[in-house]
């Protein structure tokens, strides 16, 4: 409201101005000297506004560019060139009016998140839904998000959902939510209703952070734009060296008041303010909600980026990479068995477990009598057998391939998570927290806009930092480190240029508030964080860290860029009419040339870095990545069936090698042949060259090659594989592994980032 309000009256005061100055042209031929009295009062109405501005500067000991504009006002009064006044005056009026539509401009990108905010909520109370005041809702209540409502504060999904997140993402795609998801508050229902388990009241919500820190976005006004007040200590000076000499010169006062005209610095007051103002709507509609201006400033000068690990560069939650069996389970029966007991566990690894089985549809079975043993394990009675899932239980004996588990285990860094039956092992799930999918190309982009170092600063363990990090190409890690740990690096880095800190825990929220800028991951940061951080980033894509860091840098340029110009302009018109060259009159309308002419430039901002639209990339894009997710299971099988050989040329092998072929033939294959004929012609369009996806079709021409070759070797034992075969099948299904983790990875870095949604 009170932007509108600014708005509003700046808006009058040009319309006054404006209808003066038309009306005193409208009596000029009228012969009666109306006209001066117009143009005085046109002269008048802008400076009023200004002396008040310049008084409240020099009630705080300091002057700035607006001094100028109020000496040019008054000169023009003072000698009677009222015309050159009132001109002066449509120029000043112009430009606050155009300095306040783009602040309007990007106060209503960031303010889209504030008219969203949820006042009441739907709580099942004794059986009823009964609607409160979203402040009333506790942690732990069940609430009922009805068909286009938003969603009040943030939750645990009882039941499959789909939403509209574009207030907060951007991406107009409604997003289906699984059960057990965390909802965000702000989104939208876009489906049927449903049921939710209250995780935080509104105040401690992820969108009441984003609320907070967007109204601060909305309320203050950009530090840098007082660049000009800076400008002013040298120019204001120079301004009137030159008007002083020129009247001593020319004996006559008119010619100073030209001078004073020509540097009144509305390029100074108004193509600064207006390039920062559009670079915070540009970094709002990508995605960032930046504090103000001077952290948009400093962001474009960043030298070092210390970032957090999990959550920041990795995906914050543990995902099941792999299942491996006993001779006689499948990877099927491992899952399923581990989801029926884990449905009913609260545990993170629990969760792990519910998405993989998920992913490879398998459905969990009931289960009775399950328990929890803290820090454990989860066990219950599964079709009569009893089943636990957890960690390895106590003097269990370990067979041949459940030690080659807990070795590779070791090797990959991965918590392992044991199945038994009634006792005995009979399936092991491997889980990772894994790297973000586009972690790596934003950390190429960041070096390529001049970050000279990014460390890794976590407090996880040195050996899975140390992996994360040389997988990311990182100049540095420190882990093992605690929030004073955090600090000390900040205070230490900032020594040597400006340091961004990027986290999203708790314990990096004071590491955020020490840094030059800081900046949190909203959708899954803690409050903390989101509240010590200069910025946000409100979805979950760390991409968006080099998106703002590039617009923050472009704004920098445009914004020393219209200064110099106009700076450089304006000097040039005060020497010439120093000379003579230029009367009041003219050298205003000069002036306000100059003014259109940067104020332009600086509007460039809002058109930086907007990516061409590709529709059909995008969807197709989308579509391979959730097949990638699907096809997980028949890269686990040929793991397991490599695995599988190493007791021999079993029966159980055999099995293994063969539905795993049949998987590779049916699912797999067919996926690539898809990849290749449909999404690789179209990313050739938006890359301009079909060069960089050939890398990737000779990947899948390796891919379908030892998929042959594993054929070949079936076919030549219909009955079952010899001995001979083992050591080669063993190379050809381990070499199949490597090729599709590496394929799989290089499209989902390099292609599926791409894609506008997650």
């Amino acid at each position: 409201m009170w932007r509108a309000a600014w708005v509003s009256r700046h808006v009058w005061v040009l319309v006054g101005v404006s209808v003066l100055l038309v009306a005193g042209f409208a009596a000029w031929p009228l012969d009666g000297g109306a006209e001066r009295w117009l143009w005085a009062a046109a002269t008048a109405g802008a400076l009023v506004p200004s002396v008040a501005r310049v008084v409240a500067d020099l009630r705080r000991r300091r002057y700035g560019a607006d001094l100028l504009a109020v000496l040019a006002l008054v000169g023009t009064l003072a000698v009677g060139e009222y015309l050159a006044g009132a001109v002066v005056a449509l120029m000043v009026a112009t430009g606050q009016v155009l300095e306040a539509a783009a602040a309007k401009r990007a106060a209503r990108d960031l303010s889209g998140l504030l008219t969203r905010a949820p006042h009441h909520a739907h709580r099942r109370t004794d059986g009823e839904l009964v609607t409160v005041p979203v402040e009333e809702v506790a942690v732990g209540d069940e609430l009922v998000v009805l068909p286009g409502e938003i969603v009040p504060v943030d939750g645990v999904l009882r039941g499959e959902g789909v939403f509209d997140e574009s207030a907060l993402t951007g991406e107009p795609e409604p997003v289906v939510r699984p059960k057990g998801d965390r909802l965000r508050s702000g989104t939208v229902n876009a489906g049927a209703a449903v049921d939710l388990a209250t995780a935080a009241t509104v105040a401690d919500s992820t969108y009441a952070g984003i609320i907070r820190l967007a109204e601060q976005a909305a309320a203050e006004r950009a530090p840098i734009a007082r660049l000009a007040d800076r400008v002013a200590g040298w120019f204001l000076p120079l301004a009137l060296v030159i008007a002083g000499v020129a009247w001593l010169a020319a004996g006559d006062a008119v010619t100073a008041v030209a001078v004073l005209v020509t540097a009144t610095p509305c390029p100074l007051l108004l193509a600064v303010p207006i390039a920062v103002t559009g670079g915070m709507s540009r970094t709002s509609r990508a995605g960032i909600v930046v504090r103000d201006g001077a952290a948009l400033e400093l962001l474009g000068h960043t030298t070092t980026l210390l970032l957090d690990k999990t959550g920041t560069v990795t995906q914050g939650r543990p995902e099941i990479t792999d299942v491996v069996c006993a001779p006689g389970i499948t990877a099927t029966d491992a899952l399923r068995l581990a989801a029926s007991v884990e449905q009913y566990s609260p545990h993170v690894l629990a969760a792990a477990v519910l998405r993989a089985a998920d992913r490879a549809g398998v459905k969990a079975g009931a289960a009775e009598e399950v328990t929890e043993i803290p820090g454990r394990a989860a066990q219950g009675r599964v079709g009569g057998r009893t089943v636990r899932v957890g960690r390895m239980p106590p003097g269990t004996a370990i067979p041949e391939w459940a030690a080659a588990v807990r070795r590779r285990g070791r090797l990959d860094l991965a918590t392992v998570i044991w199945v038994t039956v009634d006792g005995e092992l009979s399936g092991a799930l491997l889980g990772r927290d894994r790297i973000r999918a586009d972690a790596a190309r934003t950390m190429r982009r960041l070096h390529a806009e001049g970050v000279k170092r990014v460390v890794l600063l976590t407090g996880d363990r040195v050996d899975s930092s140390a992996e994360v990090a040389s997988m990311l190409g990182l100049d540095e890690v420190q882990a093992e480190a605690t929030p004073e740990d955090k600090i000390a690096r900040v205070r230490r880095e900032s020594g040597e240029g400006v340091v961004v800190m990027v986290g999203d825990g708790i314990n990096d929220a004071p590491a955020l508030a020490a840094a030059d800028v800081g900046i949190a991951l909203g959708s899954r940061g803690s409050t903390a964080a989101v509240q010590a951080a200069d910025a946000v980033i409100v979805d979950d894509r760390i991409d968006r860290l080099a998106d703002s860091m590039e617009i923050a840098r472009r704004t920098r340029r445009v914004a020393a860029q219209s200064g110099v110009i106009g700076t450089v302009l304006s000097l040039t018109a005060m020497i010439a009419a120093a000379l003579g060259w230029l009367v009041p009159v003219a050298g205003a309308v000069v002036q306000e040339g100059i003014d259109v002419a940067v104020i332009l430039n600086s509007l460039r901002v809002l058109r930086a870095g907007r990516r061409r639209a590709h529709p059909e990339a995008d969807a197709l894009l989308r579509r391979f990545a959730g097949e990638h997710e699907s096809l997980e299971p028949v890269r686990a099988s040929v793991r397991h069936a490599a695995d599988s050989l190493s007791a021999g040329a079993t029966p159980e092998a055999d099995a293994a090698v063969r539905r795993a072929y049949r998987l590779l033939v049916d699912e797999l294959l067919p996926h690539e042949n898809a990849e290749e004929a449909e999404l690789y012609p179209v990313l050739g369009g938006v890359f301009g060259s079909t060069e960089p996806t050939v890398t990737m079709s000779r990947g899948h021409a390796e891919i379908a090659r030892l998929c042959r070759r594993l054929g070949r070797h079936l076919d030549t034992s219909p009955d079952g594989i010899v001995t001979e075969q083992i050591d080669d099948l063993r190379a050809t299904l381990y070499g199949l592994d490597a090729v599709l983790t590496l394929h799989f990875a290089q499209e989902e870095e390099g292609y599926f980032t791409l894609s506008k949604g997650d």
